[in-house]
């Protein structure tokens, strides 16, 4: 009997189903892995915005952890939103214990500008959860909250990997979605543990529906580490992914649509 790969996200549900758990699970799946989730938050959310978060208990979080992990197990684990700093510290003491990779996607601000994780709280994520991570995936905007350090081209990616390595993960993928649009024709990122350095390329497309890119890259690094990938393989296959998702995105409500997780399972770029 066949069992995929196990891979758990650790996260904020999305009403919309753009972002969040929801781009999660639908992306593990469209990798041919299990997903599983511990909710940390629920979100009024739509394409228009968050209209409203509530954060669970800590014992909550603690709770589906241990029901998930103990019993079914995991082979990858993806972080996304933690939205205070007793949340970050119960996740990272959680994931401590467990022998598997870990992808953190340190979730700042939602795709309309939205905060998603209180200041106080980053201490937390650069002192308890970025020393515990395999691949640290922030974009331009997380990398300035989390480091100061403020990203206008390829050149200053570097500094901005340098910056986050200093906290302890063990390999960063800087996002460069953000970049102006002077600075290339090409949706970049950096790769690199300090020693190696990838930079991943591809097409810039015209297309404004780009809600839950973040989550899915971290989410298919994570399905793809929890199938036996390197770090630079699966950060390799994640990219190629998330760029036919957003190239498929299309339009839900009056705002910013979604990527389309299901794209490869259609055949549609």
């Amino acid at each position: 009997m066949h069992i995929p790969p196990r891979v758990l996200t650790v996260a904020g549900s999305d009403s919309g189903g753009g972002a969040g758990i929801q781009a999660d699970l639908k992306t593990m799946l469209a990798l041919g892995t299990h997903g599983m989730s511990v909710l940390t938050a629920v979100t009024a959310q739509n394409s228009l915005g968050v209209q409203g978060a509530w954060e669970l208990p800590a014992e909550a979080v603690r709770a589906q952890f241990r029901s998930v992990v103990d019993d079914i197990g995991v082979e990858a684990v993806k972080t996304g939103m933690l939205s205070s700093a007793e949340l970050v510290e119960t996740v990272a003491e959680l994931l401590a214990g467990v022998p598997a990779p870990v992808v953190v996607d340190p979730v700042g601000v939602s795709k309309h500008g939205d905060p998603l994780l209180a200041a106080s709280a980053l201490d937390a994520v650069r002192g308890k959860l970025l020393p515990i991570a395999t691949v640290a995936t922030p974009n331009l905007d997380e990398v300035a909250q989390l480091t100061g350090v403020h990203v206008r081209d390829e050149a200053g990616m570097r500094r901005a990997a340098d910056a986050v390595l200093e906290f302890g993960p063990r390999w960063v993928l800087i996002k460069g979605g953000h970049l102006p649009a002077g600075a290339g024709d090409s949706a970049v990122d950096l790769l690199t543990d300090g020693t190696e350095e990838h930079w991943l390329r591809a097409p810039r497309h015209d297309n404004r529906h780009t809600h839950g890119t973040g989550c899915t890259l971290a989410s298919a690094l994570a399905a793809r580490l929890a199938k036996g990938d390197t770090v630079v393989r699966a950060a390799a296959v994640a990219k190629e992914y998330v760029t036919g998702a957003l190239a498929a995105g299309f339009r839900l409500g009056a705002g910013i649509g979604p990527v389309d997780h299901g794209w490869r399972l259609r055949g549609e770029r």
